[in-house]
């Protein structure tokens, strides 16, 4: 739902709230009760607008709707609603709290009277949180910095869900992290001791060895904090994440992955963990071979690197290019559509792929990672 989809850069419809009705999501369960004049209608809202992921249950005030990160009961009165939350585990379960808390903020402009009991904690560090320490930062391209870190408790993060937000503290300050308040929602530190927070992708993970690498694109002409702090980590220097969230794609027999630098993180993982049935062709925008980094190589992928040759990131094209040369219709009925890039690139695959060719949103996941002249980690988006 919206308010955690915000969190992994990704609006409803998206990753974050793929159903996911196959998982056994009552494991660990929360409750919360909030009276409310305006409840009634705030319920209504919620209802309506996250519609995609109700399942019917039959009984009047009682609706159910399910997400990636677990399910929603709720019991609707008079000026009250009861709301459980359902999750696999302690990490969802937050996440679900979250959830409610945010949109109960959206609707009645308060989380006033939110105090969960169940499972989970209830205040306090965040479940999903860790402190990472840099281990070496290399250049792996012109355009490429890898940082391996090493953290504890790994496990998680080795999953399907593969992106996480990097927490940098600034300079010259004692790091002071986000807590968990008794709602659900992240207190964040603010005025001098506020963080930078960039969504990225863990490229590769070592969980018995406690370490994993973040590939960071190097911007030409202008640094961002993300990739200043890539170039200028020397190990020992100590940030923060909290995740994981995103998702990889389903299990498809045929993948068509499309993206420019920032998803080669995102694609290199996906090869590396692809059935040896499954067939993936592979479009990857980069400045010039140079950019082109080694990739998991099999009978089964098909890699082409279409290069920028010094034009703009975001303003060459390639890769709407790529899709316009293809027959829609000599594409495995079952293709799975997969693209990471710029904004203004995002929305020209997206019309291709959805209004052009008319693929189902299944089969379909277009995402923008970031836009041209815009900082911040805001600005990402998904269909």
């Amino acid at each position: 739902m919206e308010t955690l989809a915000r969190l992994w850069h990704v609006r409803p419809g998206g990753i974050a709230e793929r159903r996911t009705e196959s998982l056994d999501m009552s494991r660990l369960s929360a409750e919360t009760r909030i009276e409310n004049d305006a409840i009634v209608s705030a319920m209504e809202r919620l209802r309506a607008d996250h519609s995609d992921y109700e399942v019917d249950t039959g009984r009047e005030g009682q609706w159910e709707f399910r997400t990636h990160y677990g399910s929603l009961n709720t019991a609707l009165g008079e000026r009250s609603v009861s709301i459980r939350v359902h999750a696999e585990d302690e990490t969802n379960l937050s996440y679900m709290k979250m959830i409610v808390a945010g949109h109960m903020s959206e609707y009645l402009g308060s989380t006033d009277g939110i105090r969960w009991r169940g499972d989970g904690n209830d205040a306090g560090v965040p479940v999903f949180f860790r402190e990472i320490t840099v281990v070496s930062s290399t250049r792996i391209s012109p355009h490429l910095r890898r940082v391996r870190f090493a953290a504890g408790n790994l496990e998680r993060f080795a999953g399907n869900d593969f992106h996480v937000r990097l927490l940098l503290p600034p300079k010259g300050r004692q790091p002071r992290w986000p807590s968990v308040g008794a709602d659900g929602l992240l207190v964040w530190p603010s005025g001098a001791d506020a963080l930078t927070v960039r969504v990225y992708t863990i490229r590769a993970i070592d969980v018995e060895g406690g370490v994993f690498d973040v590939d960071f694109v190097l911007h030409p002409g202008g640094n961002t904090p993300a990739a200043t702090f890539a170039e200028t980590a020397r190990p020992g220097t100590v940030i923060s994440m909290i995740g994981p969230g995103g998702a990889g794609v389903p299990d498809a027999a045929n993948l068509l992955l499309l993206g420019d630098d920032t998803a080669l993180p995102a694609i290199g993982r996906i090869l590396d963990h692809i059935a040896p049935s499954t067939r993936a062709d592979v479009f990857i925008e980069v400045d010039s071979p140079a950019d082109a980094i080694p990739l998991a190589e099999s009978d089964n992928i098909r890699v082409t690197w279409l290069y920028r040759q010094g034009r703009e990131a975001g303003t060459a094209g390639l890769l709407s290019e790529a899709l316009r040369k293809m027959d829609p219709a000599a594409l495995p009925p079952d293709v799975y559509v997969w693209a990471g890039c710029e904004f203004s690139d995002f929305r020209e695959l997206r019309k291709i792929v959805r209004k052009e060719w008319g693929l189902k949103k299944d089969r379909q996941l277009i995402v923008a990672y970031w836009r041209r002249g815009v900082q911040g980690e805001d600005e990402a988006s998904e269909e």
